[in-house]
């Protein structure tokens, strides 16, 4: 790399980029209509699987449903803060 590559990048205005980065992405949900983020879960899905063969194990899965089972009582609980009143 030479310094002016650098400099140019270490000038570059951070929140545009930002800006730009969230507006490529929100583009993309909207075409893709969600299915862009069910398909990045299914790649993320099949990469776990290549690195982990044996994943999830019988016991990650019951600890994953344990997991949601407690998280949606919480939700449950909380929802009376939500209700209009």
């Amino acid at each position: 790399m030479d310094r002016k590559a650098i400099r140019a990048f270490l000038a570059r205005d951070r929140e545009r980029a930002a800006a730009l980065k969230r507006e490529y992405h929100a583009r993309r949900h909207r075409a893709s209509r969600g299915t862009a983020g069910l398909a990045a879960g299914k790649m993320l899905r099949e990469y776990a699987r290549r690195a982990r063969p044996g994943w999830p194990t019988a016991r990650d899965r019951a600890e994953d449903l344990a997991h949601h089972v407690a998280l949606k009582r919480r939700i449950d609980r909380a929802a009376h803060a939500f209700r209009p009143r």
